[in-house]
């Protein structure tokens, strides 16, 4: 009896077994994999940023799913304008055929900056003038000899008059895992700001007048990227700035030691992880940028360090729908630093929407954008030019809102420090050709203000 009851048992166990195993998912083998229309770009360079390879076993049903991932990967470099896969059976799985075309490789981006923070500013609080403009030309070769090397010099006059130089390459080893850099530029004005107040920028100059501010600045950097969405960056950079007595009159506190001179050795880390679809206007993944600096000054400033910390999530939870939360935050050490080195939020891409008009001057800061948009409109366009062979446009509205801190300056009026500050708004983002955006912005703040914005850059 106990015999028949044992046999039974594993007999049943052995059934509950084989309903619980999962048949293996049928599976295609990447074959030969050819690359056409890359006249100038190095197949090993291509190959290097795929997501399959000779010889990968990829699962039937996940297959376009990464067919879509490879084609996103050779976009990124920004290198086509575009890609092309197509598969065919062969005896043991399949081969892959990818058609490339390549973008105009040695691009002119004609400069035309203004000396204010963003479009607003200037049109609005400085009556577009356009003496704060300044105009001039780089010319970049985004592919030299066809290595994902980069040679850019720049040439530019107006409001500030520049030449600058530099160089990169990548893949410098067989592996394609290092790379070095170098530059070196100077650049001179007539005019700076030399204080914050009310949270406004006070400048200082005549745009006839004589020079008030020369920078030179130079650099190496080594590159190690092992894997293809992550990258360090080892930066050592020596940089010399000079201002006139004018500022240290109107601020004291301009530089360390009320010198005139600011001259400092400065150590620059950066890493990367690029886990998202686009790395031009982002819509599905996750990315993380963290920068750590170190400056050791000679004259006008003592010390310095700290780190900024960027990281970004972005889902699709909809056909068509796209969210995401983007933190910007800084931490440095010391707390004070002369005026020139101090910055904030207000500057660069590190403003809160809806306070285009204000600069907060403060050493630690956090803020948080949130976004939800919907895909309009997505189309591209054929065109009958080199260089030039399709116009993609793809347009987004959208509802936003934003959250920061900052533990800012009071002196000199300064009202925006040490508080919460918050704003909503609804906009509009254009994506076209050679990854140019423009967003367009209708944004309320605490202070219950509220203004259409226009940039010309990624969230």
């Amino acid at each position: 009896m106990r015999c028949r009851i044992l046999f039974i048992l594993l007999v049943l166990f052995s059934v509950a077994c084989s309903y619980g195993q999962v048949a293996p998912a049928a599976s295609v083998k990447i074959g030969k994999i050819t690359i056409d229309g890359n006249k100038h770009t190095r197949t090993r360079v291509i190959l290097r940023e795929m997501a399959l390879h000779e010889g990968d076993e990829v699962p039937a049903d996940s297959l376009d799913a990464r067919l879509e991932k490879n084609r996103l990967r050779l976009m990124n470099l920004q290198l086509f304008n575009e890609v092309i896969q197509r598969t065919e059976n062969n005896a043991g799985g399949l081969d892959l055929f990818i058609t490339v075309k390549e973008r105009w490789v040695i691009i002119p981006s004609f400069i035309l900056q203004f000396a204010d923070r963003n479009f607003n500013t200037w049109w609005e609080k400085q009556d577009h003038d356009l003496r704060r403009a300044t105009v001039g030309v780089t010319l970049t070769d985004k592919n030299f000899r066809g290595d994902l090397e980069q040679l850019a010099i720049t040439a530019q006059g107006g409001y500030t008059q520049k030449l600058g130089i530099s160089y990169s390459r990548p893949y410098a080893n067989q592996g394609q895992t290092n790379g070095f850099g170098m530059w070196l530029s100077f650049s001179q004005s007539r005019q700076a700001n030399y204080i914050c107040d009310s949270n406004k920028l006070l400048y200082a100059g005549l745009y006839t007048g004589p020079v008030i501010m020369q920078q030179t600045e130079g650099g190496i950097s080594f590159i190690f990227r092992p894997k293809y969405a992550k990258r360090h960056i080892f930066q050592l950079n020596y940089k010399d700035y000079k201002v006139s007595d004018t500022l240290l009159r109107l601020n004291s506190d301009f530089f360390s030691n009320k010198s005139t001179d600011a001259r400092f050795l400065e150590f620059y880390y950066r890493m990367e992880y690029n886990g998202v679809d686009n790395w031009s206007y982002s819509l599905k993944g996750f990315k993380a940028v963290a920068q750590a600096v170190v400056r050791k000054g000679f004259t006008g400033l003592d010390f310095q360090s700290f780190i900024n910390v960027e990281a970004g999530w972005f889902a699709s939870p909809l056909h068509k729908w796209y969210t995401s939360a983007i933190f910007r935050g800084r931490v440095m050490y010391p707390a004070k630093q002369p005026y020139f080195f101090q910055g904030g939020l207000g500057t660069q891409t590190d403003y809160l929407r809806g306070y285009e008009y204000y600069v907060i001057d403060g050493s630690n800061y956090g803020m948080i954008r949130f976004d939800l948009k919907r895909e309009l409109f997505n189309n591209t366009y054929s065109l009958p030019i080199r260089y030039f062979t399709t116009l993609p446009i793809r347009i987004y509205p959208k509802i936003f809102a934003d959250l920061g801190y900052i533990d800012g300056a009071t002196e000199h009026n300064n009202f925006l420090g040490n508080r919460i500050l918050y704003s909503a708004g609804v906009g509009l983002d254009v994506v076209t050709l050679y990854d140019v955006k423009i967003r367009m912005e209708l944004a309320w703040n605490h202070m219950s203000q509220n203004g259409l914005y226009l940039h010309f850059n990624s969230e």
